[in-house]
């Protein structure tokens, strides 16, 4: 069931994802070559208790950090660790807080120092994706609009969509109905109305779009060693389009 929500609970949502927003930002300021993933994590941790709000992945299904640190090759769910970020590496930072009971989630992929233009234009079609999937994101559209809006612009720049992990309803819980693919054909799936709350998340590979989930039961990389980008935002259906929760 798609639970839609009154304009109290969406000014309630917007608390716990700015904070989203405010800490992607300040992680920026630490992303350089010789930092450790966890270094990275517990800096977030002490950014969200300190105001007031609560990590949304630490203990989720027994996920043990705050962020998940998914590196080069490593599409989402990347546990921190003692791993150095290396010059040339890209780094995707995914976050959720929770404040007074409802979650804000987003995600980001930076760049570690100077990058290749090949790594570059990974970024930027996949950021360019999420936002022609939330211009798709009004009322009165159905669902896969915004499905098909990322998989066109991520696939004519020759790149390609994974298609195991989706995005999600949030609120009240983390993930809430529906389901939110990155491919499909449009003007298929539930009408959109006034009041849902998406996060829309991206997960854009270099080469084939399948995926494999490494032994720690969390990872999961691509499956032909070749990277991976991710961009999510957290937004809300308004009577004037779509409000993007999850930004500065």
């Amino acid at each position: 069931m798609i639970i839609i929500k009154s304009e109290e609970e969406i000014a309630r949502m917007r608390r716990p994802n700015r904070m989203v927003a405010e800490l992607l930002d300040y992680l920026e300021g630490m992303i350089r070559p010789g930092v450790t993933t966890k270094e990275l994590d517990n800096k977030a941790e002490a950014f969200i208790l300190k105001r007031g709000g609560k990590p949304a992945f630490k203990g989720y299904h027994g996920y043990p950090a705050t962020i998940c640190a998914s590196i080069n090759e490593e599409v989402v769910h990347g546990i921190p660790g003692n791993r150095r970020l290396k010059e040339g590496d890209i780094i995707g930072i995914d976050l959720g807080v929770v404040i007074d009971g409802f979650f804000g989630d987003a995600a980001k992929t930076f760049a570690v120092g100077k990058v290749d233009k090949k790594a570059l234009k990974l970024m930027k079609i996949t950021e360019e994706s999420l936002y022609k999937g939330i211009e798709q994101a009004v009322e009165e559209n159905r669902l896969y609009d915004i499905s098909h809006a990322v998989q066109t612009h991520a696939e004519a720049a020759g790149f390609s969509v994974v298609r195991d992990f989706v995005g999600h309803g949030i609120g009240r819980q983390l993930h809430e109905e529906p389901q939110v693919p990155n491919y499909g054909p449009p003007h298929q799936g539930p009408r959109l109305e006034r009041g849902m709350a998406l996060a829309i998340e991206p997960m854009i590979n270099e080469g084939t779009w399948e995926v494999r989930v490494l032994k720690d039961g969390w990872t999961v990389v691509t499956a032909d060693g070749k990277r991976s980008a991710h961009f999510e935002h957290t937004i809300a259906i308004t009577k004037n389009g779509p409000e993007i929760l999850t930004k500065l």
